[in-house]
């Protein structure tokens, strides 16, 4: 099939521009991966990963979806710079259609894949508080880290933080609101409903999913 994408509306392709921009500002130096399941596309990114192939240590996954005009095989994996570039152009052409770049990128969440099915909605979070929990983490990073730190203690202290948990109700990790609220998922006052799925935990809006495994590491 074609790998050119063929989407309904021209607003299709500047909503995934901010939702890339987004992206870009939480990991200046991230990946993008897109899957096409028939007419739908899935735009996952992921702010914060540690990771490994077998899905170890703290992997929070942002994930978007667009409607195809038609159905398409795609399953590549770009850096959003790239992927950022490509999609500005096509809407600098005024088209509909987005020719993904042609180089590929490599990172090692994109061998993580949360279920796609299973998903029980487990309740709902009020707003207001994973935008809190978000601020509060990011308050938290920036005083454990003074400018002298290392790079790799750094990143240690952040995982640390982010995998911590939060809403203890629901079990997920403090990095989960911030990338719900970073990846610009979230409206004000309307909650974020919560779903699971094998030991997987899913904030969910009409914006954007955010996936992480469920965190125990309480505060």
């Amino acid at each position: 099939m074609d790998k050119n994408l063929s989407f309904q509306d021209p607003n299709d392709l500047v909503d995934l521009a901010g939702y890339l921009k987004r992206a870009l500002r939480l990991d200046s130096a991230g990946a993008v991966r897109l899957r096409a399941f028939g007419s739908v596309l899935a735009i996952y990114v992921s702010p914060i990963y540690a990771g490994s192939l077998l899905g170890d240590g703290l992997t929070v996954i942002g994930l978007r979806t667009l409607n195809l005009t038609s159905e398409n095989e795609l399953d590549s994996l770009f850096t959003i710079e790239d992927l950022l570039a490509a999609v500005e152009k096509s809407i600098e052409n005024e088209g509909l259609f987005l020719a993904p770049p042609k180089a590929a990128a490599r990172v090692g969440w994109a061998g993580i894949s949360p279920p796609r099915q299973g998903w029980v909605r487990a309740g709902e979070v009020e707003q207001v508080k994973i935008s809190a929990w978000a601020k509060d983490g990011i308050a938290a990073v920036a005083e454990a880290l003074p400018e002298s730190i290392g790079s790799a203690i750094a990143a240690r202290v952040r995982l640390q933080i982010w995998g911590k948990a939060v809403g203890i109700e629901h079990n997920f990790p403090a990095g989960s609101a911030f990338a719900m609220a970073g990846l610009g998922f979230m409206q004000k006052g309307i909650p974020v409903k919560v779903y699971r799925a094998h030991g997987w935990i899913r904030l969910s809006s009409d914006f954007g999913h955010v996936i992480a495994k469920e965190s125990f590491r309480f505060s």
